[in-house]
């Protein structure tokens, strides 16, 4: 597969950035990735309570947008003298949930030039996963928990491969909000939290338990805020056990606010949401059967970082998920490589045309390519529904928010009609952008309905604003008479979509 340029600053430079924009705080780093291990160059951690400002309806207000309005101005001052093709920025739990995440992000556009990646849960689990897994030594399976302001993601992996990944709404903000509200702390609405984050553990409890682990990783400042009373009251020299959080659960219920919490190591801003992170992890430690757990100063930032790296070597995750995928569901491996040859082909022809200028535009063109006919294995009639279904919901690592979104809605209009009013909105890529993409895979898909090999011989695409012209070798299209029929049908389709297809 050919993929995208990449600058080569990317590979001379090798300062590289990430942000998180969580549900609690926002975390930037900036590093230097030598010989496969992180150099840290700066941080930065700005609280901002997203979370905070998401309604029951998942409406995010107008203060909380704001609060990271300002932190995102702040952070690109900090990112200067990244290169910005260096610098990978991810959103989490509030941003997912928030209906009017779009409006953020365009907003966002104004004051931050870097694309916001907004990734689903087990992706961001994968990637804290990554972050631990390249700083903490062994090759025994381990356990992974990560308290977020929203959620909190669960993995058991070994060595660099995660074998369970999973995302629980749940989150230190969240559950202080809900279970606390008004600051006061007690007994009884200890035990609400922990029964309704035991509740959320129901699905994957057992799955967790019977896949074992010898080792047991927390990150996150809620972990960390923990560990740290844990260690200033003189409970343990570092490991978490349950007697330990018992004994801090029975201290911040002896502060009997929020207000009133004053224990060492645990900072003024973590002390308002310790209660409802406390409760989830007390529920873990039950729900899970851990019997203890080191807190590891590595998390979601770190993964996303050492994933850019592999990016950056051409060892995409991506690439690996799209093989898995077509091997899953036995696609027809030798029809979705004409399709995506012929993709390519016309993409290639077209690109400086078309402005293409986006790095990955022809990378999820192949993979939609690749990934085409997913649907047949559901059914044959209507398959460009199955696909685009299986596609946008399926579990796939590497891939983000918009860029799954994104190959779901290619493989979904590459046949039949399509109306461009239907697509939805993106904010990493352009509605214009998006239709082009849709018609070069429409066409490609067209000149391989035969599905035969090498029988296509050397022809022309270009394009003058909306219109792709096709030129064949003289002769080749009067001789083809079902590619002709089948190119005028499709030549009626994109005209009832407002689109003009001309060849010869």
């Amino acid at each position: 597969m050919q993929t995208s340029n990449q600058s080569s600053d990317t590979e001379s430079d090798g300062t590289v950035a990430a942000l998180d924009i969580g549900s609690n705080s926002f975390h930037l780093i900036v590093a230097r990735i030598i010989d496969g291990s992180l150099q840290t160059l700066h941080k930065v951690k700005q609280r901002v309570r997203l979370a905070d400002g998401l309604s029951e309806e998942g409406v995010l207000d107008e203060e909380a947008m704001q609060r990271g309005l300002n932190t995102l101005s702040q952070m690109a001052q900090t990112l200067q003298n990244v290169p910005p093709q260096n610098v990978r920025v991810v959103a989490t739990y509030t941003l997912r949930k928030a209906i009017n995440a779009d409006e953020f992000l365009t907003r966002a556009a104004e004051v931050f030039p870097y694309p916001i990646e907004i990734i689903p849960g087990r992706e961001e689990a994968r990637l804290i996963y990554q972050g631990i897994a390249h700083t903490v030594s062994g090759t025994d399976n381990r356990l992974v928990v990560d308290i977020g302001g929203g959620s909190t993601e669960f993995i058991i992996g070994q060595h660099f491969t995660p074998l369970k990944v999973n995302s629980r709404s749940m989150g230190c903000v969240s559950f202080t909000k809900q279970f606390f509200p008004k600051g006061k702390i007690t007994e009884r609405s200890f035990q609400r939290a922990v029964l309704a984050a035991e509740q959320e553990l129901e699905a994957i409890s057992d799955d967790f338990r019977a896949a074992g682990w010898q080792q047991c990783h927390g990150t996150s400042g809620t972990i960390k805020a923990i560990r740290e009373a844990i260690v200033q009251n003189g409970w343990s020299n570092g490991e978490i056990k349950a007697t330990h959080l018992e004994k801090l659960k029975q201290t911040l219920i002896a502060f009997d606010h929020i207000d009133n919490i004053n224990i060492p190591g645990v900072s003024e801003h973590r002390r308002p949401v310790l209660a409802g992170g406390l409760a989830v992890l007390i529920a873990a430690f039950d729900s899970l059967n851990i019997q203890q757990m080191r807190y590891e100063d590595a998390a979601l930032r770190e993964g996303v970082l050492y994933e850019m790296e592999e990016r950056f070597q051409h060892h995409d995750i991506r690439e690996r998920t799209v093989e898995s995928l077509t091997t899953r569901y036995s696609i027809d491996s030798q029809q979705a490589k004409r399709v995506h040859r012929s993709a390519n082909f016309i993409f290639e022809q077209i690109a400086q045309a078309w402005q293409f200028n986006k790095k990955d535009y022809q990378q999820l063109l192949s993979w939609a390519a690749l990934l085409h006919e997913i649907g047949l294995h559901i059914h044959s009639t209507a398959y460009h529904k199955h696909s685009a279904y299986i596609l946008q919901y399926t579990d796939m690592p590497g891939f983000n928010t918009e860029e799954q979104l994104l190959v779901a809605i290619l493989t979904r209009y590459h046949r039949k009609k399509f109306k461009p009013a239907d697509l939805p909105k993106f904010s990493l890529f352009k509605a214009k952008a998006v239709i082009r993409l849709i018609r070069i895979l429409r066409v490609a898909s067209v000149l391989n309905l035969r599905r035969i090999e090498g029988y296509l011989p050397a022809y022309q695409v270009e394009v003058e604003d909306e219109l792709i012209k096709i030129t064949f070798p003289e002769g080749f299209i009067e001789e083809q008479q079902l590619l002709a029929a089948d190119l005028t049908v499709e030549q009626d389709i994109q005209s009832e979509s407002g689109y003009q297809l001309e060849f010869s």
